[in-house]
């Protein structure tokens, strides 16, 4: 194998999860060849100001990793600025990245799937990145495959691929109208990304996450999926700034290794319409939830 890609870690105001996090890392048998880069946000306000301090004690005590480096932000980035300048400045340097934000537990086989994958498009044009989640979706799928555009739960890229990232979301929703792709990057409908890149122009959300989703998609881009799921999101628990409480997205991680041999690099209709399924039966399910509290509150006449 060649040399790992750096691990990059954002944390900002959780200490519980961040120390999961860094726990399930060092299970990786590759964290010991590995170099961490840990970014540390400042503090919004006063009241995040004792956790921030908190996660930059505890990160200060990690060990397990090759060689561990930590930058203190002495001004609040806030999420997104906060990772397209760290992934930017980490990317240019070593040419590749792995990112993770603090709030994500990975399989044991997590950075070994990253880094052969990694190996093995490093040069194929087609993919822009490598994915660690994938939805808990009821049908079974490939043991990998591909998909257009770009995902932010566990993932990896390469100098290439960032360089497609575009921050202008308004660019980016015009260009979508304007070619007609906005069914298509809403997975029919199914979910609303175009909505989430629009309230991401409006201020109303600070998303990164759906501007890279779309550069990818625009561009025509590939990223690798596991069939199974490395990645387990700890932070749907109404505890992170851009995070409210949610299990539906919760997935169990694998037990076995991911094998890379013989995954043809096309778009997966087959995983793409389970997504599609997968969303709409999120959405369906998110109905009737609402729909039983409405009634317990009618029940109690709070309303």
């Amino acid at each position: 194998m060649n040399i790992l890609a750096p691990i990059v870690l954002f944390v900002y105001n959780r200490p519980w999860h961040t120390e999961q996090t860094v726990n399930a890392l060092l299970e990786n048998k590759l964290s010991s060849e590995s170099d961490i880069i840990i970014y540390s946000d400042a503090a919004k306000n006063d009241d995040a100001l004792n956790a921030v301090n908190e996660v930059r004690n505890y990160i200060k005590t990690i060990n397990g990793f090759k060689k561990i480096s930590i930058i203190e932000r002495e001004k609040n980035f806030g999420l997104a600025n906060s990772i397209i300048d760290g992934v930017t400045n980490v990317v240019n340097k070593y040419g590749k990245i792995i990112v993770l934000e603090d709030d994500l537990l990975t399989s044991p086989y997590f950075l070994t799937y990253m880094n052969d994958a990694l190996e093995l498009y490093a040069n194929d044009d087609r993919v822009i990145s490598v994915h660690g989640y994938v939805y808990p979706i009821k049908q079974e799928l490939p043991e990998a495959f591909f998909l257009p555009g770009a995902d932010c739960w566990g993932w990896a890229t390469w100098s290439r691929g960032w360089s497609n990232f575009n921050s202008n979301g308004q660019f980016l929703l015009d260009q979508l109208n304007r070619r007609k792709m906005s069914r298509a990057f809403d997975f029919n409908r199914s979910y609303p990304f175009s909505k989430m890149l629009k309230e991401q122009i409006e201020g109303i959300n600070d998303s990164w996450a759906v501007r890279w989703y779309a550069s990818a998609f625009l561009a025509g881009k590939l990223t690798l999926y596991p069939g199974r799921s490395l990645v387990h999101n700890i932070g749907n628990d109404n505890s992170g700034t851009h995070c409210t409480e949610s299990i539906g997205f919760d997935a169990r991680l694998s037990e076995t290794p991911i094998d890379l041999e013989n995954i043809v690099v096309e778009i997966s209709h087959q995983s793409r319409l389970a997504f599609v399924t997968f969303f709409k039966d999120s959405k369906v399910g998110l109905l009737r939830k609402l729909m039983r509290k409405f009634r317990v509150l009618l029940k109690s006449k709070t309303i």
